[in-house]
């Protein structure tokens, strides 16, 4: 019993450091679709989400979202470090949909809010204490293994609200209805960034099974980690037909985000799905992440990493999937995705029309003209290319 605790405390403490690797994972991904003047911004705004949310998580939040820090199968400092490690892709989700034009100190206000209260009050009700025990709002029962709902959908029902109070970059949709191309600025980190997120996803998905130390667990975390490849291998190959059909070309940047978007959707049922259905959920998420971006783009929101088709869209695909492809009751995954969405939307709306109040979350056009890193951060991530003055 005390070898079974030891091995899933050090199963917890290497899965949360793979999670970690997602901090420089968006970071790279960030900062390589964003223009070069807003780089440095970009970069400071992943770190100081990580430190902030992980801070108040630890202070406010852990103990809101399961009530106590008791954990009997293994090390309550390790089940914490976890948890901890989940948080802020949250906001990562939401800072990179609104970057290029959004002010670093509101955001860190953002942050502590939905670090301290509103994701911890997600999970509270899902994974966690559950407050809602025995109302008609009960979504404990919904399966949803690392979160498609509880952070992906999440963290990007955030990103919605921010974007209807924000608005677009200057310059991204003209009077006249066109929508300007902002080319990505670095494809090399791009893809770096993207392959971290994938590596991190193992320890996302497979340390959320909670435990290995027996040989039906062991099995169960291997599976998980399999179908979680197998979706972003999906993704990246459904998009990749798809955009050589279109255009005769092959953009990097879509096929990533198609894996990206199979990754999310095997994130609720990887463990409950046998080794085929994560290529049809995979590719699913990867079609509905290039439509997803086309569509967003008619509505006029301005997402610079489409976040929005990847984490919200999939997010809800894959909760719902767990139910076509599993045996679980489609109402009840349904009823979270609903419950989670209202709160968590129209919690990030209030809360972030009220620091815009306050202090606002948009840069001028003259900042966004003249550059985030400059504005924000008085650093240029790319000094040498300035044209001398």
């Amino acid at each position: 019993m005390e070898m079974n605790y030891v091995i899933d405390t050090l199963f917890a403490l290497f899965a949360m450091t793979l999670i970690i690797f997602m901090v420089p994972g968006f970071a790279m991904l960030e900062a390589g679709l964003v223009r070069t003047k807003n780089v440095t911004a970009v970069l400071t705004v992943n770190i100081m989400v990580y430190a902030v949310a992980s801070i108040a998580f630890m202070l406010i939040g852990y103990s809101l979202a399961f009530g106590s820090w008791d954990n009997d199968g293994m090390s309550k400092w390790a089940a914490f470090l976890f948890q901890m490690a989940f948080v802020g892709k949250t906001v990562n989700i939401m800072s990179g949909g609104v970057s290029e034009r959004t002010r670093i100190v509101p955001l860190a206000f953002f942050t502590v809010i939905m670090a301290a209260f509103i994701y911890p009050l997600v999970v509270n009700v899902t994974w966690g204490a559950n407050m809602l025990s025995g109302t008609i709002f009960d979504i404990s029962a919904m399966h949803d293994l690392a979160g498609c709902t509880v952070i992906h959908s999440t963290g990007a029902w955030a990103l919605l609200a921010a974007i209807l109070i924000i608005g677009p970059r200057r310059g991204r949709y003209t009077k006249d209805g066109r929508i300007k191309v902002i080319p990505a600025s670095n494809i090399p980190l791009v893809v770096l960034g993207a392959l971290l997120l994938w590596i991190g996803w193992f320890g996302f998905n497979g340390g959320s099974v909670g435990s290995i130390s027996s040989k039906e667990n062991a099995d169960l975390v291997a599976l998980t980690i399999m179908n979680t490849n197998t979706g972003g291998l999906a993704g990246a190959l459904i998009v990749a037909i798809i955009m050589y059909i279109q255009y005769k070309r092959f953009d990097i940047t879509m096929i990533l985000n198609g894996a990206l978007g199979g990754l999310v959707s095997v994130t609720a049922g990887a463990d409950m799905f046998d080794m085929y259905a994560p290529i049809y959920v995979g590719a699913i998420g990867g079609v509905i992440v290039v439509y997803g971006v086309a569509l967003f783009d008619t509505l006029r929101l301005d997402d610079p990493v489409g976040a929005l088709s990847v984490h919200l869209l999939n997010g809800i695909w894959g909760t719902i999937a767990v139910a076509l492809f599993a045996d679980v009751s489609l109402w009840v995954q349904i009823k979270g995705v609903l419950v989670v969405g209202i709160f968590a939307f129209t919690a990030s709306f209030v809360v972030m029309y009220v620091i815009n109040k306050i202090i606002p979350f948009r840069a001028s056009d003259d900042e966004q003209l003249q550059g985030l890193d400059i504005e924000e951060c008085g650093l240029e991530a790319y000094a040498e290319f300035k044209k001398s003055i």
